[in-house]
């Protein structure tokens, strides 16, 4: 049997895995050895409203259900109603309305004064109770609870030791270093909330992932501890929070804040590998800020977007992420939803969206995430440009001739610049994925930069 020790110290849910190639969410995975799990991203997602906080938290778990669970540290008891789980389709949603976006462009003939046609094109960068010998190790079950696929008790501990010789006594293996953090936030007075999987009532549901859970209560915490996420875990650890509430921005308090790369127009064969220019260019900034940064991916008023990645999530979805304060959304007569508010009016939804991404790691992040609401609502979105080249010929026109001789190798070159700079790649290895014009003077110009190209790293 394995289990997850989620840590949420006040206000948020934790994951971890324990194998070769193991991902951390913000605690750490406490397995049976030889068992195989594996959790590429982890996904948070925080609906606030003052002291008010609702926390769903959605992974990549792959693994045989059985072998699942998970340990989440709540300020205090939790009744039935403030434990929810939430459909995988409303974090994929939120996931895809929030993510960096390319958008490409086709050049018009220069032979014609028009404005340029444009397609938007989006690509993204995605119960049998172990209760033995609990009351003569200081630990206490307090309630005992069936949440969809879930069976979930609420524990109290009175020392680390007692938890952990319990964990143990149990068969659970857990990482070295795990006592003295455990008791921290013991030291706070935190419960735990232990959830597994019923296989009799997940095997009736015919669904072989496990949905999202969503716990809500009120503190004045409004932190993300990570600590535990880094016992055992190889390597930087990725995770994205999607912050949800009515006044702007959400920014960390500890750590820099730094937005996304956007705006940059980069080559067209980038439009078939978007996913792959990401991650490089991603890590690339992650270096280039010394590894100690949050990033900003996107920040939005959620009653539009521009382009649309995808829709804005609907009232009722974000009802089931805990934003209590819209309005149930009213069918239309043919049972669909109505389309989405454009402008903000008397019937748009208050939400504003923050996404924020960080890889962090031991070194880097000695210390938990500290965060703030804002009230800057300026838009901003991670937004990367293709332009397709006009296809006409030079003869078709003076302006053609100097389109294709002057204008588009000079922006072909631009982009080739740009892309190497924000990945770190070999500017001769993109030129020669470009296809770019060897003319005389492009390749002494050429020459002079691809001296320069070896030193694209990041700093």
């Amino acid at each position: 049997m394995n289990i997850r020790i989620f840590s949420r110290l006040i206000s948020i849910l934790t994951i971890l895995m324990l194998t070769e190639n193991s991902y951390a969410f913000c605690g750490f995975y406490a397995a049976r050895a030889g068992s195989t799990i594996y959790n590429q991203s982890s996904k948070v997602v925080i609906a606030q409203d003052n002291q008010y906080q609702s926390v769903t938290m959605a992974s990549d778990f792959k693994g045989n259900a059985k072998d699942f669970a998970m340990v989440v540290p709540v300020p205090k008891i939790l009744k039935r109603h403030q434990i929810h789980v939430v459909n995988n389709n409303i974090i994929t949603h939120l996931d895809n309305y929030t993510a960096p976006r390319l958008v490409e462009y086709f050049d018009h003939s220069p032979c014609e004064i028009r404005p340029s046609y444009v397609r938007r094109m989006m690509r993204r960068s995605p119960v049998a109770k172990r209760t033995s010998g609990a009351a003569s190790l200081g630990v206490k079950i307090e309630a005992r609870y069936a949440v969809g696929v879930y069976d979930i008790l609420l524990l109290s501990a009175q020392e680390s030791n007692g938890l952990v010789t319990w964990l143990r006594q149990n068969k659970y293996q857990l990482p070295k270093g795990a006592e003295p953090v455990i008791n921290s936030y013991l030291a706070m007075g935190l419960k735990f909330f232990v959830a597994k999987v019923n296989m009799q009532r997940q095997a009736k549901t015919g669904f072989a992932y496990l949905k999202p859970i969503r716990i809500t209560y009120h503190s004045p915490n409004f932190m993300l501890p990570i600590r535990l996420g880094m016992l055992n875990a190889k390597g930087p650890q990725e995770l994205f929070v999607y912050h949800l509430n009515r006044k702007g921005r959400v920014i960390t308090t500890n750590y820099p804040n730094v937005k996304l790369s956007t705006n940059k127009e980069i080559p067209v064969y980038v439009k078939k590998n978007f996913g792959t220019f990401y991650k490089a260019m991603f890590e690339n900034l992650v270096k280039r800020n010394g590894r100690r940064a949050v990033f900003l991916e996107y920040a939005w008023d959620m009653n539009w977007c521009d382009p649309c990645a995808a829709d804005p999530l609907s009232n009722n979805e974000l009802k089931q992420l805990g934003v209590f304060w819209v309005a149930q959304t009213q069918k239309t007569a043919n049972g669909r939803a109505p389309r989405r508010p454009i402008f903000r009016g008397a019937n748009s939804k208050n939400v504003f969206v923050t996404r924020l991404h960080l890889s962090y790691d031991k070194a880097h992040f000695p210390r938990d995430l500290a965060f703030k609401a804002t009230t800057n609502r300026e838009n901003f979105q991670g937004r990367f440009i293709v332009r397709h080249p006009w296809k006409g010929k030079a003869s078709e026109c003076k302006a053609a001739e100097s389109y294709l001789s002057q204008t588009l190798p000079k922006r072909q070159e631009k982009e080739a610049q740009t892309i190497a700079n924000l990945t770190g790649w070999d500017i001769n290895t993109i030129r020669k994925r470009m296809n770019l014009r060897q003319s005389k003077p492009k390749k002494t110009s050429m020459t002079n930069q691809s001296t320069g190209s070896n030193q694209v790293k990041p700093q």
